[in-house]
């Protein structure tokens, strides 16, 4: 259960940066359809447990150490696999950007700290956990993401006096099934998801050797996904009318609980942002680099270069990027379908 639990939080904290646990990926990908929207959330989450179990199989079965050979097991077209691999390594560093400018927003946002300030601070916290391996993606999400799920799912509670008002109000409200737009927008935060954490469940494999290990894991991501999904999902209609222009729309929600609800939320935040960044920025160099010297040359270059492109805007990148990578992703999740794996 230790193993469990270890590899689960590494993979919520993969999966859970600073557009999911400020509200902006939500609003994006759910809330801006309203009830349905909700649905959408469910089947995002269900998706991503079936990627994770799906993945982990492959990975198991077939031996599987590297993000190439990965790839050469969804397909044997080599200019496809090409295409794919500069795809994900492209978005791994584009994520860490986006959480680098994420941390950015946040302190400028609630402290009025100048960007450049924050961007060198986490530039330099990246650097040094980047050279402890994934041993230092397991500490740091082992030791963060459990605040960070606790305190969601505390305010989701608090919450839920809103919530029950709201969707009594809207009960006779239809949703359009058929509607594909809600359910695409699903599929493709689910797609940019899995671009992210299938790297990093490359790395984890080794800790899941058995098919119960898997199942635990892949059911327990998908759970605590939804819960803390639908968490937000209600906090971000509480606070629909006035949200809109900002970079973390959840903060400002939850200030309506008290003073100290956005201090603790903001650590929640810069949690999420710093797991998450490092999750994408491993990711990123596992795959670009083959010696130690050249890693550590790609850290210090990544590092660098993410305190001058943290200024263009948290949500800005969010909003644009994230739904371009979801279809590009979708190729993958298409491709992996596709492989049949055999239970452990």
């Amino acid at each position: 259960m230790k193993q469990i639990a270890k590899v689960t939080l590494v993979i919520i904290g993969t999966m859970i940066g600073a557009g999911f646990a400020s509200g902006q990926e939500i609003a994006l990908f759910f809330n801006s359809y309203g009830n349905a929207g909700l649905i959408g959330m469910v089947i995002s989450c269900i998706l991503s447990g079936m990627i994770i179990y799906k993945v982990f199989n492959i990975l198991q079965k077939k031996h599987i150490t590297t993000y190439t050979d990965f790839l050469n097991t969804l397909s044997t077209n080599k200019k496809v696999n090409k295409i794919l691999q500069i795809v994900i390594q492209v978005f791994l560093l584009i994520s860490f950007y986006i959480m680098v400018a994420g941390f950015c927003a946040f302190f400028k946002q609630e402290l009025k700290i100048p960007i450049w300030i924050s961007a060198i601070s986490i530039a330099i916290l990246c650097y040094f956990t980047f050279h402890k391996n994934i041993q230092g993606v397991i500490s740091i999400n082992t030791i963060l993401m459990p605040i960070l799920i606790l305190f969601v799912l505390y305010v989701g509670i608090k919450n839920i006096p809103f919530t029950i008002e709201y969707f009594s109000q809207t009960a006779n409200t239809s949703i359009n099934i058929i509607d594909f737009k809600w359910i695409l927008s699903s599929i493709l935060y689910t797609s940019y998801n899995s671009i992210l954490l299938i790297p990093i469940l490359i790395e984890l494999a080794p800790y899941m050797n058995t098919k119960r290990k898997i199942k635990k894991t892949s059911i327990l991501c998908t759970i605590i996904l939804l819960l803390l999904g639908i968490c937000l999902y209600c906090l971000l209609l509480r606070g629909s009318g006035y949200i809109a222009n900002l970079e973390l729309p959840i903060i400002q929600i939850v200030k309506e609980f008290g003073n100290s609800y956005p201090i603790f939320y903001g650590i929640v935040i810069i949690a999420a942002i710093f797991t998450s960044s490092i999750s994408a920025g491993y990711g990123f160099l596992v795959g670009e680099t083959k010696t130690k010297k050249q890693y550590t040359k790609h850290v210090i270059l990544i590092c660098i270069s993410a305190i001058f492109i943290a200024p263009i805007g948290f949500s800005a990148l969010v909003n644009l990027l994230y739904p371009i990578f979801g279809v590009l992703g979708l190729i993958q999740i298409l491709l992996l379908g596709t492989v049949v794996s055999h239970p452990i």
